[in-house]
Formats: C-alpha cells, structure tokens, sequence
C-alpha cells in the first residue's frame, strides 16, 4: 500500500477527532463572547447571536463550549502519556526479568483491586489542595497497573527472540534492551494503549471535574456544563447534549484516530 492512499484511508477516521482538538485548544480565542456573558433569560432556546442559546444563567453556551475543552484535554493527554510510558517500561521490564516482573505483576494486581474512580474520589477528598497534579499523580498510580500487565504479555514473545537474545549476548545494559530493542517492535501496542488510556482519562478527568474535583480546571468546562445545567435540559437541551458531545466525540474520536495511525503505519 502507498503512503498517499495509506493517507487517504487515515483522514475519514482522524478527521473527527482533529476538529474537536482544534476547538479545544482554539476555542477561546474564537468565542464571540466572555464565559460569562449573558445573552437572555435562563435556558433561552437558540437564536440569533446564540447559536446553542443560554444555560442556567442565561450565558452563551457556545462561548462556553469553546472554552470548556482546553483543560480536560491537557489532563487527560499528559495523564495518558505518563500511563502509557510508564506502563510500557514496566511491562518490558517484566518481560526481560522475569523474577522482577513477578514482584511487578503482584503489585499491578493489587493495584487493580482499587477502581481509579474511587481512589481519585478518596484522594481528591482527603487533598483537596493537591489540585490538577493530584487529579494527575492519582490517576497515573491508578491507571498503570492494568496497563502495564497488557504491556508484560505483548512483550513476553519479542523478549523470546533473536535479536533481543542476541543484545543480551553482547551484554548490553538493560536500558538499552527496552529502550533501543523491545519497545520499538511494541509500537501498535503502544498506541492501541495510548487510545484507550486516552478514553480512560478523559472519563476520569470528566468525572472529577463533574464533582468539582479539583477546583482548579474551573467553572467553564464541559463536565460542569452538563452538570449546572441538567436541570433545564428540556428547556434548551442544547446547553446539556453539546458538551456532552463535545466529551464522548474527544475520547472516541481520539482513540480512533490513533488507533488508525498505528495500523496505517504498520501496513505503510
């Protein structure tokens, strides 16, 4: 397959996932108006000069849609590359040293016995200052163990190997073997991972940010516009499903999209 139709195939499955980033991150400069801008009454219905209508307290939910996304998306992107890259050496680490990779293996399955929604809520509730790097630190800690057994079995087999045998022969330091060896031939792993820690992240950031936990990401985001304003959402609806949207077409179309990447990279 050539690279430009290997390209062509890409596009239908990043597009969406590259226009929700570029609202995101551009949003705020393109917002017509301040977060809290009043353009009616409370829950006005759409119309001219607001395109979704009003929330709760008559702000422009267009505004704040475009504001809303920065933040979860810088969590839950730093929050999936740490698990990702964390959980990869970890893995590979059991896969070359397989009594290390036992003690590593207990501790992801005692690791996994706490559902990281709870850990983030016991957390968050006992450190309320800890803010974003808290919401951080305890999702990577909650997110890597299951991760890094996914890790320890793709790498079991590339570890069994030739060329990974014959490094080890040449006595090559262990660093050498995961970094230069094993997790280049990992790569649809990795990424396969990283979509899904992606999706995992944004729900844990979503939900913590629908709690108010931490306080820090602020009052315009899409989790807490769907909370403050689910009250009203049959008066304008438009206020609770854009948001809500705007979360479930990130995680997924992200996913996606480098789902996508990986496997046009591998049949390039």
């Amino acid at each position: 397959m050539t690279t430009a139709t290997s390209s062509r195939r890409l596009w239908p499955a990043v597009l969406p996932a590259l226009v929700i980033v570029v609202i995101a991150i551009a949003g705020p400069a393109l917002a017509p108006h301040s977060v809290d801008h009043a353009v009616g009454i409370s829950f006005q219905a759409p119309g001219d000069g607001a395109w979704l209508g009003g929330d709760r307290l008559g702000r422009d939910v267009w505004s704040q849609l475009l504001h809303g996304g920065w933040g979860l998306l810088l969590l839950a992107a730093v929050i999936a590359g740490l698990v990702t890259g964390l959980a990869a050496v970890l893995g590979s680490l059991a896969a070359l040293r397989p009594r290390t990779g036992a003690w590593i293996e207990r501790a992801a399955d005692l690791g996994m016995l706490l559902p990281p929604v709870l850990a983030i809520l016991l957390f968050m509730l006992s450190w309320p200052e800890s803010g974003a790097a808290g919401l951080v630190a305890i999702s990577v800690i909650a997110g890597t163990p299951y991760s890094a057994r996914v890790f320890a079995a793709a790498a079991s087999g590339v570890a069994r190997s030739g060329f990974i045998e014959a490094a080890q022969a040449r006595g090559e330091r262990l660093s050498y073997l995961v970094f230069r060896e094993l997790l280049p031939n990992l790569r649809e792993t990795l990424l396969t991972q990283l979509g899904l820690r992606f999706v995992e992240a944004m729900y844990l950031v979503s939900t913590a940010a629908f709690l108010q936990l931490p306080t820090t990401l602020g009052a315009a985001n899409w989790a807490v516009m769907v909370r403050e304003n689910a009250s009203g959402i049959l008066l304008n609806p438009a206020a609770v499903l854009a948001p809500s949207l705007a979360i479930g077409v990130l995680a997924v179309g992200v996913n996606t999209a480098v789902v996508a990447f990986g496997k046009g990279r591998r049949n390039a």
